[in-house]
């Protein structure tokens, strides 16, 4: 995918708007991941005091608080952004392939607890459905990507511990909560048949990455 290097947040939030999708890292289809299209000096970078730096990572934070873009594992379990423009026809697809959770199953219980707070970092809403124990962390996690996946729960911010001086550090917990309860219902909404919609992404996709195959497409819409 032919693009100018990204140097800034704005650029990259410009971006975002003008494609409508967008992978954070490798999303399998060359050059198309916010991690490529950014210029080397806003790339992962290993300092000489053992710590590190990596601008895009710092970014996405404001990017998603802006309110114009939709963050969280869509793209074959992978993170990624999404432009509030196409928002309703992705959720309106995927929400047809992903049917709200059956009574009395995990992913339910984990939306209710969601829904009840409004909105809780992952290891609270880890603990609140008493996940606790060994070996759970990566058992919750395979259920938050697949309600993930299905547009029920997205990232409304990042959250950073402090040091002593009041200075953010690590890599930050995602902020979760339904789409429903950050944009509002009607946010949430699409005119269109699931079918409509899939021939929409379709088509945009097919104009996106002109070289990328059908199979590649379809792993990202699906």
């Amino acid at each position: 995918m032919k693009h100018p290097d990204i140097y800034s947040q704005a650029q990259l939030m410009e971006l975002i708007q003008e494609i409508g999708f967008l992978p954070l890292l490798d999303s399998g289809i060359k050059g198309y991941s916010a991690e490529e299209m950014v210029s080397d000096d806003c790339r992962y970078v290993m300092l000489p005091d053992g710590g590190w730096d990596w601008p895009l990572w710092k970014w996405k934070g404001p990017i998603v608080t802006e309110g114009n873009v939709v963050y969280g594992k869509f793209f074959d379990k992978k993170a990624g952004f999404i432009s509030r423009l196409w928002w309703q026809d992705f959720y309106n697809y995927r929400r047809s392939q992903h049917p709200l959770p059956q009574e009395g199953s995990i992913e339910e219980a984990i939306l209710l607890t969601l829904q009840e707070h409004g909105s809780l970092i992952t290891r609270e809403l880890r603990a609140a459905c008493g996940f606790t124990g060994p070996k759970m962390r990566s058992k919750f996690d395979g259920y938050i990507t697949r309600l993930q996946m299905g547009c029920y729960i997205v990232t409304e911010d990042f959250v950073y511990p402090t040091d002593k001086h009041g200075r953010q550090y690590g890599w930050g917990w995602s902020l979760l909560t339904t789409p429903e309860q950050l944009y509002g219902r009607e946010a949430c909404q699409c005119p269109r048949t699931p079918e409509e919609s899939f021939n929409r992404l379709f088509s945009h996709f097919k104009r996106l990455l002109p070289d990328a195959t059908d199979k590649q497409i379809l792993k990202l819409i699906k």
